[in-house]
C-alpha cells in the first residue's frame, strides 16, 4: 500500500494530474463557443436557444461549486474529485451523441455538475498537499496559469477540433482525459477529509445554497435576452437572494453547518472572494469581446481567431510563474495590486480597438498587458484566500473562491454584453439602420464593454486596498522564509 511519505514524494506529479484536469474543466467553457454555430446546425438548435449549450455549463458549475467543496471537506476530497471525473466523462459522451436540442443542454449541464464538483476538490488537494508558503506559490502559480490560459486555449482547440473532427470531438476530448487522470488519481494523491468535524450533512443548507446560486447564475445570464429590469429578471433575482437569505438563517442555526460563517472572520479570505468576483467579471469580459471583435469585425476564421490567442495565454503562464516567486518575496497584497492595475491598464487600451484594425496594432500590445496582469490576479487572489485556512475548511475556502470567480465572470459578461448592446443600438439607430454603419456600431459596442471591463478591475484594486490585510501578506512572506530556512537546514 502507497503510504504517505510515497504520495509526499510524488507529489509535483500529483499537482501536474490536477492542473490537467483543472485545464479540461476551464476548456469546457469556452471549447464550444467556436463550434456553437455548427452545433446548431447539425443539432437543430435554434438561435435564441444555442447559447444555453454555454449557459446550461455555467449555470450548473456556478451553482454547485460550493456544495462540491464541502463535500470534499466531509466526505473525502479524493473520493470528490474521482466523483467528479466520472460525471464528465460520461456526460461528455452522451453529449457528443446528443440526438436533439434538450438532450445536449442536459447532458453540458451534468459536465459543469461534474466540473463543480472536481474544481473545488482538485484545489483543496493542492493546498493540503503543499504547505503554505513558498512550496504552496509555486504550486498555485502552475494552478493560475493553467486555469488563466484555459479560457484561451479553448477558442483555439475548439476551433481545430470543430474544422478537423467534427463537433462532437469538443465533448468527447474530455473522455480520455478524465479516464487516463482516473487511473492515475489512487497512485498519486492521498485521500483526505475534515477528521475534527461532525459527519453529519448540512442537508437543508446543501439544498438552499445551492439552489440560490443556480437561480442566481440563470438569472444572471438570462437578462441579457429578458432585460435586467423585466418582471422575470427581477422576479429570479428576488427569488434568490431569498433563498440565499433563508439559507444564512438556517447556518446560524445548524450545530454543523454546510458553511461556518466564522470562516468570514478572517477578513483577507473575505477581501480575497470579494476581489475574486472582480477578477472573474474582468477575465470572462476580455475574452469574449476579444473573440467577438476578431470574428465580427476582422473577419478572422476561428482557427486564426485561437492562434491569436497564443502570446496571450503564453504571457498569463509565464506571469502566473512569475506572480507565484513574488509572493513569496514581498507578499501577495502588492502583486494583486500591480496586476489589478495592469487588467485596467490592458481594457483602457483595448477599448481603442478600431474598424480596421488589425493583429499587432489593436490586439498584441494590449492582450500582452492585460495577460501579465491576470496572470498575477488570478494566482495572488488564489493565494490570498486559502492562506491561512486549516486544512478541515480547504474544501469550503476553494468552493468559495471558484464561486467568487465563477458568478462575477457571469454576472461581469451579462452587464457588459447589456452596455456593449446598448452602444451598438444606438449607434445603429443613429444612422437610420444603415447595414453599412454595423461593424463601427460593433466596435463602438465593444469599446464601451473594454472600458466597462477597466472600471471593474479598478473596482477590484480599491477592494484589494481596503480588505486585504497588509498584515496577512506579510506573514505569508515570514512564513515563507521560515519554510526556505528549513528545507536549507538552517
Amino acid at each position: 500500500m502507497t503510504d504517505t511519505h510515497d504520495y509526499l514524494e510524488r507529489r509535483w506529479w500529483a499537482l501536474a494530474l490536477l492542473c490537467m484536469t483543472q485545464f479540461m474543466v476551464v476548456l469546457d467553457a469556452s471549447i464550444v463557443n467556436i463550434a456553437l454555430p455548427t452545433i446548431g446546425k447539425e443539432v437543430g438548435i435554434s438561435q435564441e436557444n444555442l447559447s444555453w449549450v454555454v449557459n446550461a455549463y455555467v449555470l450548473t458549475f456556478g451553482g454547485f461549486l460550493l456544495l462540491g467543496g464541502r463535500m470534499a471537506d466531509l466526505l473525502g476530497r479524493r473520493l470528490i474529485f474521482m466523483v467528479g471525473l466520472v460525471i464528465v466523462a460520461v456526460a461528455s459522451l452522451f453529449a457528443g451523441f446528443a440526438p436533439s436540442e434538450g438532450a445536449l443542454i442536459a447532458a453540458r449541464a451534468a459536465q459543469g455538475l461534474g466540473a463543480a464538483i472536481i474544481a473545488p476538490s482538485a484545489l483543496s488537494i493542492v493546498t493540503t498537499i503543499f504547505r503554505d508558503g513558498s512550496e504552496r506559490n509555486k504550486a498555485l502559480g502552475a494552478w493560475g496559469a493553467v486555469a488563466g490560459s484555459g479560457g484561451a486555449a479553448g477558442v483555439l482547440l475548439g476551433g481545430v477540433l470543430t474544422d478537423g473532427l467534427g463537433w462532437e470531438w469538443v465533448l468527447w476530448v474530455n473522455v480520455p482525459v478524465a479516464l487516463l487522470v482516473l487511473a492515475l488519481t489512487p497512485g498519486l494523491i492521498p485521500e483526505s477529509r475534515s477528521e475534527s468535524q461532525t459527519r453529519t450533512f448540512d442537508l437543508a443548507g446543501a439544498v438552499t445554497v445551492t439552489a440560490g446560486l443556480s437561480l442566481l447564475v440563470y438569472a444572471i445570464v438570462d437578462a441579457e435576452s429578458a432585460g435586467w429590469g423585466s418582471a422575470k429578471t427581477i422576479g429570479l433575482l428576488a427569488a434568490a437572494v431569498a433563498l440565499l437569505g433563508i439559507f444564512t438563517v438556517i447556518e446560524l442555526r445548524s450545530e454543523a453547518p454546510l458553511v461556518p460563517f466564522s470562516i468570514f472572520r478572517k477578513r483577507t479570505l473575505t477581501g480575497a472572494n470579494a476581489v475574486g468576483l472582480m477578477v472573474g467579471g474582468s477575465l470572462f469580459a476580455m475574452f469574449f469581446f476579444i473573440t467577438l471583435y476578431m470574428q465580427q469585425v476582422l473577419g478572422y476564421s476561428p482557427i486564426k481567431a485561437g492562434l491569436s490567442y497564443l502570446p496571450l495565454s503564453l504571457a498569463i503562464i509565464a506571469s502566473a510563474a512569475w506572480a507565484s516567486q513574488l509572493v513569496t518575496r514581498i507578499g501577495f497584497k502588492p502583486v494583486l495590486v500591480a496586476g489589478l492595475a495592469l487588467v485596467a491598464g490592458g481594457l483602457v487600451w483595448f477599448s481603442a480597438i478600431s474598424v480596421d484594425g488589425g493583429f499587432v496594432t489593436d490586439i498584441l500590445g494590449p492582450s500582452l498587458l492585460a495577460a501579465v496582469g491576470l496572470g498575477f490576479a488570478f494566482v495572488t487572489t488564489t493565494i490570498a484566500a486559502v492562506s491561512g485556512i486549516d486544512d478541515t475548511e480547504q474544501g469550503l475556502a476553494s468552493g468559495l473562491i471558484n464561486t467568487s470567480q465563477q458568478v462575477g465572470g457571469a454576472l461581469g459578461l451579462a452587464i457588459l454584453a447589456t452596455v456593449a448592446n446598448s452602444r451598438t443600438d444606438d449607434v445603429l439607430a443613429a444612422a437610420g439602420g444603415n447595414p453599412s454603419a454595423l461593424p463601427n456600431a460593433l466596435v463602438e459596442g465593444f469599446q464601451a464593454a473594454f472600458l466597462g471591463a477597466a472600471l471593474i478591475a479598478v473596482i477590484g484594486l480599491v477592494l484589494t486596498l481596503v480588505l486585504i490585510r497588509s498584515s496577512d501578506s506579510r506573514a505569508h512572506v515570514e512564513l515563507s522564509k521560515k519554510e526556505g530556512a528549513a528545507v536549507a537546514g538552517v
